[in-house]
């Protein structure tokens, strides 16, 4: 089987939480954008720098992107990444579409996050 790619995405990015049946931002940008909205919640994932002060937020992440796309008979995937950065202590927030899987973890621990991941023999680039 060939060794999975991952990609870490340039640039700082916050999770933001915004009361459920607000209407999509318009300061979202980055390349990697994520939207979801509940009844509860709205949570957008996006360039730091893009939320506005007085936005609840996370900031400092880093995305990790597996390379794809990916086929959903593909089995354990995020188990096995998840299951590697748990063994280093590195918590991470994962976002999937419907051709790729994110791996969020904060900037001070992706230097960490990827040495593990290549340690079990991923290719990891962009860094």
């Amino acid at each position: 089987m060939e060794a999975l790619r991952i990609k870490l995405l340039s640039g700082r990015y916050g999770v933001a939480r915004l009361s459920g049946g607000s209407l999509i931002p318009d300061w979202i940008k980055g390349e990697f954008i994520s939207v979801t909205l509940t009844t509860d919640e709205l949570s957008v994932t996006c360039l730091e720098d893009c939320i506005p002060d007085g936005i609840t937020c996370e900031k400092g992440w880093r995305v990790l992107k597996i390379l794809g796309p990916l086929d959903f008979a593909l089995v354990g995937i995020l188990s096995r990444i998840s299951g590697i950065l748990a063994e280093k202590q590195i918590s991470i927030f994962a976002i999937s579409t419907f051709d790729t899987d994110y791996i969020l973890v904060k900037n001070d621990k992706t230097p960490n996050a990827v040495a593990a991941l290549k340690e079990e023999g991923f290719v990891v680039t962009g860094i």
